[in-house]
């Protein structure tokens, strides 16, 4: 089913991820797929919609940093990038402390964690908070900036939250403080020098 990103479309999106559903949505980098973070059946549904493998972690997206710290643990540094880089294209991974979303994303301590910088999706983590939020894509193919894209080639999820084309689109930079020392574990849009 496809919607417009209004208050009716993001109403309706919430509605199927509360019972477990999956849902498309348009975020600041790419398109993304997400569900309810603690749902592990819905979990599973994305894994084999994406055909990916589940050595491969899903990061979460959330409305706010005060909804990350509810979750995972800060430290100092990644409390600066937080501050400085959200909403925005920076995915920081950080230790986990909700033990139901650790086991129900099969997480070793560590979470990846994000809050994104576009309206649409803003609107919908604004009524779930958290949302797991992988790029809507089939494992090892090229990610969607078009919801017409999305509609024709990418199958498997219940609601599309249609946004158009994603303006500038590109990947988020993940990185992660090890030993008080800021390493980039994929580079995005935002470079090194950038973050530090």
């Amino acid at each position: 089913m496809i919607l417009p990103c209004n208050d009716t479309g993001i109403k309706q999106a919430y509605e199927t991820i509360q019972k477990g559903g999956t849902v498309v949505f348009p975020t600041d980098t790419v398109y993304g797929i997400g569900c309810d973070p603690r749902n592990q059946d819905a979990i599973n549904k994305i894994y084999k919609i994406k055909g990916r493998e589940k050595i491969k972690r899903l990061p979460v997206l959330a409305y706010s940093k005060k909804d990350i710290a509810n979750i995972a643990f800060f430290d100092e540094i990644s409390e600066k990038i937080a501050d400085k880089f959200w909403p925005g294209p920076v995915t920081l991974i950080l230790r986990i402390k909700d033990k139901k979303i650790e086991k129900a994303l099969d997480l070793k301590d560590k979470i990846a964690v994000r809050v994104p910088n576009h309206s649409c999706v803003l609107a919908l983590l604004e009524k779930c908070r958290l949302l797991v939020g992988t790029s809507a894509n089939f494992s090892g193919e090229s990610s969607f900036s078009d919801s017409k894209e999305v509609a024709s080639k990418f199958s498997g999820y219940d609601i599309l939250l249609d946004g158009g084309q994603i303006s500038n689109s590109y990947e988020s930079t993940i990185v992660e403080v090890v030993n008080n020392e800021l390493k980039i574990v994929r580079e995005g849009k935002i470079k090194m020098e950038s973050l530090v």
